[in-house]
């Protein structure tokens, strides 16, 4: 078992990151004080438990993807090198293999599956914003390590924690966020695991706000854990630790669905530190997991289960292909826009703005160390 300085020094950061994006300005203060009204609609349910994950190297789970004998998962940036593995479980979550990878990950976050079953690992949890690189790992069929493609953004460095593949099978970021706005990248040219392979920016997504309980607050609200893409490739899902928010993809373009649709939301009430999503292999239900580290002795990581949404989308996905294509580049739009007028009231707000997340702040610190 890790000892307590790293483990908490991890969950530290990532505790700390969302709010260190509000004392940065990403939300604006009216996020704050004023949430949106929830357009979750009806009654807030708990999942359905479906197995529960008992093996200890699995405290941390970040991704996870459904096959039809089991599950995929992976941890966020374990220290522990019996836990930097991609571990593959049967149906009722016991671990039957596990892969390593040939070199240390950063910050594994995220799983998406291809259509031919090669599993991608998103390597691109960037909390302090500072990595030259991310990188996504690709384990083939029968491969015995994955294969490390590095990227590069056009901008700026972004956390990130979601993978999408397009129908294309062309890997697609979504940044963390804060406010609810995320961004979209993906190579601008095929991946080569020899080259570090430009990111271009495709848009950006701006989810419904909600008022689902969970343990963040309003700060769980607004940003984007994982991701996951419907089985017959009609449907796709982002989730923040509060919400699922699914959009169809009638014409197989994913980029166009999240940027021009509007998407059906699940509430995901109340998991511990909800940071995966995945469809279930038949595309009738959707399929978290939490973290469970950091909660109270005991507890285990468990596989939930939510009635995926009814989809108006008819069309046929476009043709497999594993290898990415050149995109058309769109650029985001400007960043969230705060603003307001008059003399002082902008003050006041601005003064209590500071004092909540100041005390936010000691409350997610505290959380993640407390207990430890």
């Amino acid at each position: 078992m890790r000892g307590r300085g790293r483990l908490t020094w991890g969950r530290r950061a990532r505790a700390g990151a969302v709010v260190t994006a509000l004392l940065a300005g990403v939300v604006p203060p009216a996020v704050v004080l004023v949430p949106g009204a929830a357009t979750a609609g009806a009654a807030t349910a708990a999942g359905t438990p479906v197995c529960q994950v008992r093996d200890d190297r699995l405290r941390e789970i970040s991704g996870m993807v459904a096959t039809d004998d089991g599950y995929v998962v992976i941890n966020d940036g374990a220290d522990d090198e019996a836990r930097r593995r991609i571990f593959f479980l049967d149906q009722r979550c016991d671990v039957v293999r596990t892969v390593s990878f040939p070199s240390r990950p950063r910050d594994t976050e995220d799983l998406a599956i291809g259509r031919d079953g090669t599993v991608w690992v998103a390597d691109i949890g960037d909390n302090d914003r500072s990595r030259p690189t991310v990188g996504v790992w690709r384990l083939t069929p029968g491969a015995k390590q994955p294969v490390l493609h590095r990227m590069t953004y056009p901008d700026r460095p972004h956390d990130a924690e979601a993978l999408l593949l397009d129908a294309s099978g062309r890997p697609l970021i979504v940044t963390k966020g804060g406010s609810g706005t995320v961004f979209l990248y993906a190579p601008a040219t095929a991946l080569r695991p020899d080259a570090t392979t430009p990111l271009t920016a495709l848009g950006q997504v701006t989810v419904p706000s909600t008022t689902t309980s969970n343990p963040f607050s309003f700060l769980g609200r607004g940003v984007i854990t994982g991701a996951a893409s419907a089985p017959e490739g009609r449907r796709v899902v982002l989730r923040s630790y509060a919400d699922a928010f699914e959009y169809d993809v009638p014409d197989g373009d994913v980029v166009r669905a999240l940027t021009t649709g509007t998407p059906r939301i699940t509430p995901l009430p109340d998991e511990p530190q909800g940071e995966s999503i995945t469809y279930s292999p038949d595309g009738r239900s959707l399929l978290t997991v939490s973290e469970s580290a950091g909660q109270p002795a005991g507890t285990r990581s468990t596989i939930l289960r939510y009635p995926a949404t009814a989809s108006a989308a008819t069309a046929a996905p476009s043709t497999e292909s594993v290898d990415p294509v050149s995109p058309t580049a769109v650029r985001p739009a400007a960043g969230e826009i705060g603003g307001g007028a008059g003399r002082t009231w902008p003050l006041a707000v601005g003064a209590g703005t500071l004092l909540i997340l100041l005390g936010l702040a000691g409350v997610l610190w505290w959380r993640h160390t407390a207990r430890r």
